[in-house]
């Protein structure tokens, strides 16, 4: 037993020999455990709360002894955000930023692009020259050129650890939540930048972007026929270069200048010769520009997929690259140095993470930049090992290669910088220009003012905290109540007390009261008693109440308990009494009526009432620091209670007196009866002679008439229409009947309700009323055509011969009258059948009710369509055996069923009195037709199927997606099709693909191809990729 149990049992052993009148107040301290033996730290290892003198294991631990200042507060030291000496400035990820923060990054090293940038004129002059009221109003560049102007002077100068790139990100209108293609990004801004720049007076900077990465190259056609040579000029910014098949950059180069023959139907026309000729064609080099951007071709176009992949292989790349024997004109010195690596981590082309490696062009080191975070490399050499182990390789990625001094592999790098190699020494740093500087000393002040905010915050945690350790080692050690006056406390609020991540609230002491208002004595294992000093100072400092004194011991509550527990200990003695007195048989008048399902369970009764007479056990664990349980919840638990019948209640009729039914209780002595009445004083009394309820009698007789009336109408029209009830002989009017030219029509749900009652004339009401209005137009037309009653339509009307519908008006009242007549038009010679109804049709609202119905199948929301794999082209048939998980579409319609007997419907007036006529409404119609047609029209579910909810404006791409986590099939391998129709356009909305609720779409799924990288691939895909589409690099 666990010793909390124990503790419970020893603390109320005494009960087991004490009447309940005779509880004194030492059997009342023993019930509230007040002298139980004080635990001592070191023996108990954590708090026992049966004890309410165990205060070990509360929290206490981390205030005894020496405390390090760093756990009074969670504020993080400010210098960790501040510069190191000697170290770059880092860029937020705004959430997947990364990309462009890697570009920014090579961006701002190159210094001459930096200086140039700087000279650029700018509107914050007038921002800083203003009168004082822009003080308090953060500067807010207007321009792509001033976003970069400034980020590059915060890089450069600014005491942070990182900055925030948010409004140069915004300017360009990126989606921070959307990781894009980082080559595209590049040529896009170099393109949008140097269309800005073109527009500045000063050539240094108008020229800076084609100075610096601009190359060109000729596309030279040579005919094989005549030597004609034709060449056709084109300038460059990076050469983009295939990697597949090659294991070193030198071979990319050079497949990237390859002569190509142009043969067969690829022939060039040549001016010279007139008519097509063979040929050759290939890529000469006619300038390369002081910074050579190298993309490599990692995301290619996978053709089987239809989608983006990335090759994850190795290239080697050297850090010195002689350019001379690829360009057309020798001797211009075209030797490179390595000055940046963008790498990829991932294997996916649709996921990962961008950083950079790039060499400080004045001090020739290398540091890796990965967003906030700046790693310097150990000894002036770029370190890419690291980022090659973060891929993760397939089994059959090769191993990597061995690398030589000066030489790399990677097989995540995507783009390799190059700087064209000078004598020149490095060149004097560049400096920030005024009015730039001003703006960064103004962030910096910013800065330096959050660090001695942040610091004094820190300080006053601290010294907080210092105060509060003192408090806790003085007042522990004073907790202890031991003889002297006392109280007590809950164990949650001492522990929230001692826990130092919350603020200590009032005390709140009112969970633990009985509804005496003294302290509960099932609520002690959740208190502690503590002494009256340790009481007084915690009052006087945290407020709250009421205080539990020695006085909130509540002696009712023990006796009750005393009285509750002898009688659990003497039930099973009483069970066996009660069972042997209702063996016997009763005699004289000394009785009393019993309900037999109370005798079944009396004795799991009287345990549950002794539990609940003892108080709810249960909220033991209630919250003490000032979360008690609401008023709505504890009502709705009592209105639970109370809806379960209690003891003896089974044999109370609705009025409160004694049911008329012998059949649901006996009789049961007086000594029996006194027996049980102890564990249930309440339960309602019936002696013997006690006449049952007189209004029920009643009742029963007028049920007893109504039922025989019933009957006898049910007998008399089932015998008057005996056809119609048995559905035999039934009229058709795709085959009109001989020997009558008028049929009379009802709608086939009035006849279903009236078979209902025929049947079950005791459980139905009587149907009264035909309501033919539901087949009526607002405008008192008919809503069918002749041809449609025949077809769709006669699921919702029932034809009524002549001599019926005589009866059918003398048994129910007719508020509408509608027949069909069958006439001869012409002569002898041509004479023609025709057809007319009356009430006539109404044309405009058979056609309003129409475009209802398609508008009903075009414009639904969470209805069910049902997706069945096709395997082998073969479909598994209709009648095969359903599935036995039934979706949740189908558990919806099952509530539209028809509805339970008895039940009055709107149409039908089946009261006793007079005749009310049904308001016409054309939605009344809609509605009923609905609820008639709904079985008609439900798709039963075959083995194979699933089951999806869909809605009419979601796209054929989405539903797509739901397939693929239903199937397992990724939405490039499904081929769907319904009825026939192939639906390929992903952007087409269901409603407009002919999808309709309870449609069944076929899949087709193609091979899986075994190549995709990753399912984070299957799952980008599936949403379009829309790039750069709307941002400011589009001019947008």
């Amino acid at each position: 037993m666990a010793p909390r149990l124990q503790l419970e049992k020893a603390a109320w052993r005494w009960a087991e020999t004490v009447r309940p009148e005779e509880v004194s107040q030492e059997h009342i301290e023993t019930a509230y455990r007040i002298w139980l033996e004080p635990c001592i730290r070191g023996v108990c290892r954590r708090n026992c709360k049966g004890n309410p003198n165990c205060l070990v294991g509360i929290g206490e631990h981390i205030w005894l002894g020496e405390i390090d200042e760093n756990s009074f507060h969670n504020i993080d030291d400010p210098n960790c955000e501040r510069r190191k000496k000697n170290s770059f400035v880092g860029l937020t990820n705004l959430g997947a930023t990364c990309y462009v923060n890697t570009f920014l990054q090579v961006w701002f090293l190159n210094l001459e692009l930096r200086q140039a940038l700087y000279l650029c004129p700018s509107t914050c002059n007038d921002y800083l020259v203003s009168d004082g009221i822009q003080e308090e109003k953060d500067y807010e560049p207007q321009t792509i050129c001033e976003h970069l102007q400034y980020l590059f002077a915060l890089l450069q100068n600014s005491n942070r650890r990182y900055i925030d790139p948010s409004g140069f990100v915004k300017a360009l209108g990126l989606d921070t939540g959307q990781q894009q293609d980082a080559q595209e990004f590049s040529k896009l801004f170099m393109s949008l930048l140097e269309d800005t720049l073109s527009k500045q007076k000063n050539p240094d900077v108008r020229n800076i972007v084609q100075q610096q990465f601009c190359g060109e190259y000729a596309y030279v056609t040579v005919c094989n026929q005549c030597g004609r040579e034709s060449k056709l000029l084109s300038k460059f910014y990076e050469l983009e270069l295939n990697i597949q098949g090659h294991k070193q950059l030198t071979d990319c180069i050079s497949e990237f200048l390859k002569e190509e023959k142009l043969e067969g139907d690829n022939r060039y026309f040549c001016e010279n010769c007139q008519s097509k000729q063979n040929a050759t064609r290939k890529i000469r080099l006619l300038s390369l520009p002081c910074t050579l951007n190298l993309q490599l071709m990692r995301f290619v176009f996978d053709r089987q997929t239809g989608h983006k992949k990335k090759l994850n292989t190795y290239i080697g790349f050297s850090e010195i690259l002689d350019m001379e024997p690829y360009v057309e004109h020798k001797g211009g010195g075209y030797v490179y140095e390595l000055s940046a690596v963008l790498i990829h981590r991932g294997v996916s082309a649709y996921s990962g993470h961008y950083i950079a490696h790039v060499k400080d062009p004045q001090s020739g080191e290398w540091y890796k930049f990965n967003d906030e975070d700046i790693e310097k490399m150990e000894g002036k050499k770029l370190q890419l090992g690291i980022e090659e182990d973060l891929a993760e390789p397939s089994k059959s990625q090769t191993r990597k290669p061995k690398c030589g001094k000066g030489t790399h592999c990677s097989r995540n790098a995507y783009m390799l910088v190059y700087r064209l190699q000078t004598q020149e020494k490095p060149s004097a740093p560049v400096q920030v220009p005024a009015f730039l500087q001003e703006l960064v000393d103004r962030d910096n002040s910013k800065f330096e003012e959050w660090c001695i905010e942040m610091a004094e915050m820190r300080k006053q945690s601290v010294d907080k905290g210092k105060a509060k350790h003192e408090e806790v080692k003085e007042l522990y050690q004073r907790l202890p109540a031991g003889a002297e006056p006392y109280e007590f406390v809950s164990l949650e609020w001492l522990q929230k007390w001692l826990d130092e991540s919350t603020p200590t609230k009032p005390i709140d002491n009112h969970a633990c009261l009985c509804s005496h208002d003294k302290l509960h004595p099932d609520k002690i294992s959740i208190m502690k008693r503590i002494s009256e000093y340790a009481a007084d100072i915690f009052y006087s400092r945290y407020g709250g109440g009421p205080r539990l004194t020695v006085k909130a011991l509540c002696k009712e509550c023990v006796v009750e308990r005393c009285r509750v527990l002898r009688l659990k200990n003497q039930l099973n003695e009483d069970y066996k009494t009660v069972n042997n007195l209702l063996k016997a048989t009763v005699k004289g008048n000394d009785a009393f009526w019993v309900g037999k399902s109370s005798l079944r369970s009396w004795r799991q009764l009287a345990l549950e009432q002794l539990d609940e007479q003892d108080g709810d056990v249960d909220q033991s664990n209630g919250k003490m620091n000032g979360n008690t349980v609401t008023k709505e919840e504890s009502k709705e638990e009592r209105k639970e209670e109370e809806e379960e019948l209690n003891f003896n209640e089974d044999i109370l009729c609705p009025h409160g007196e004694l049911c008329i039914s012998e059949n649901e209780r006996r009789l049961v002595s007086l000594e029996a009866w006194s027996k049980l009445q102890q564990y249930f004083p309440k339960a309602p009394e019936f002696p013997s002679y006690k006449e049952c309820c007189s209004q029920c009698k009643i009742l029963e007789r007028e049920g007893e008439e109504n039922e025989a009336l019933h009957k006898m109408i049910a007998n008399e029209q089932k015998t008057s229409l005996p056809n119609l009830f048995q559905d035999k002989n039934r009229p058709c009017l795709s085959n009109w009947p001989e020997g009558t030219d008028v049929l009379y029509v009802v709608s086939h749900f009035f006849v279903e309700e009236w078979r209902k009652f025929v049947r079950k004339p005791t459980r139905c009401t009587p149907v009264s009323s035909v309501g033919n209005s539901a087949l009526l137009c607002p405008h008192g037309g008919l809503m069918f055509t002749f041809a449609s009653m025949t077809k769709e339509d006669s699921k919702l009307i029932a034809l009524i011969w002549p001599s019926e519908w005589q009866t059918i008006q003398k048994l129910f009242v007719v508020d509408h009258v509608i027949k069909i007549t069958r006439s001869e038009v012409g002569d002898v010679t041509s004479s023609e059948t025709q057809y007319t109804s009356d009430p006539q049709l109404c044309p405009e609202c058979r056609e309003g009710l129409l475009c209802q119905q398609q508008r009903d199948l075009r414009e639904y929301t969470q209805a069910t369509v049902y997706v069945h794999k096709v395997v082998d082209n073969k479909k598994v048939m209709k009648d095969s055996a359903p599935e036995l998980n039934v979706s949740s579409s189908e558990t919806e319609e099952d509530k539209e069923e028809a509805k339970p007997d008895g039940e009055k419907d709107p149409d039908f007036n089946q009261s006793n009195g007079g005749t009310k006529r049904q308001k016409l409404s054309h939605q009344n119609y809609i509605a009923y037709q609905k609820q008639v047609i709904r079985r008609s029209m439900r798709h039963r579910k075959v083995r194979g199927e699933k089951a999806l909810l869909v809605s009419a404006n979601q796209t054929l791409k989405e539903l797509k997606i739901q397939i693929m986590h239903a199937f397992s099939v990724a939405p490039f391998d499904q081929n769907l099709s319904i009825d026939g129709k192939i639906l390929n356009d992903d952007c087409a909305t269901l409603g407009t693909l002919g999808v309709i609720p309870e449609s069944v779409i076929l899949l087709k799924a193609d091979e899986p191809i075994a190549d995709y990288a990753a399912m984070d691939d299957v799952m980008q895909v599936c949403m379009p990729e829309e790039g750069f589409k709307g941002t400011g690099l589009l001019g947008h």
